[in-house]
């Protein structure tokens, strides 16, 4: 009887830690991603909605931000912004290559930091 009640005490204490591990399928992030206009604004979630797991992604020039619904068990915020990196924009947390950002239209290049 004993050796019932601690099988059944480590069973329920295993699930609890896997349960409190489990990752957010509609996690909600706001990332800083620098642009000027409306090619920006597709390029920007074009490029956030080529990471797998990306369920929502809506960039705003006003305020520089890019509002994000993502699965956290298939992706980052950091796959993100790589991939936007990639694009030619910066993030706060990466800095796309001299030669991406060189590679934007004439309106796009935004002033660096």
């Amino acid at each position: 009887m004993k050796k019932l009640v601690i099988v059944l005490l480590v069973s329920l204490f295993g699930f609890a830690v896997q349960a409190q591990q489990k990752k957010n399928k509609n996690a909600k992030a706001d990332v800083e991603v620098n642009g000027n206009c409306e090619m920006c604004k597709k390029r920007i979630e074009k490029a956030a909605y080529s990471v797998v797991g990306v369920k929502s992604a809506v960039w705003h020039s006003d305020d520089q931000m890019l509002h994000l619904v993502y699965n956290e068990q298939k992706c980052s915020t950091t796959d993100v912004e790589k991939a936007i990196a990639k694009a030619g924009h910066d993030t706060k947390g990466v800095k796309a290559a001299e030669a991406d950002y060189n590679s934007l239209h004439g309106c796009c290049q935004y002033e660096r930091k």
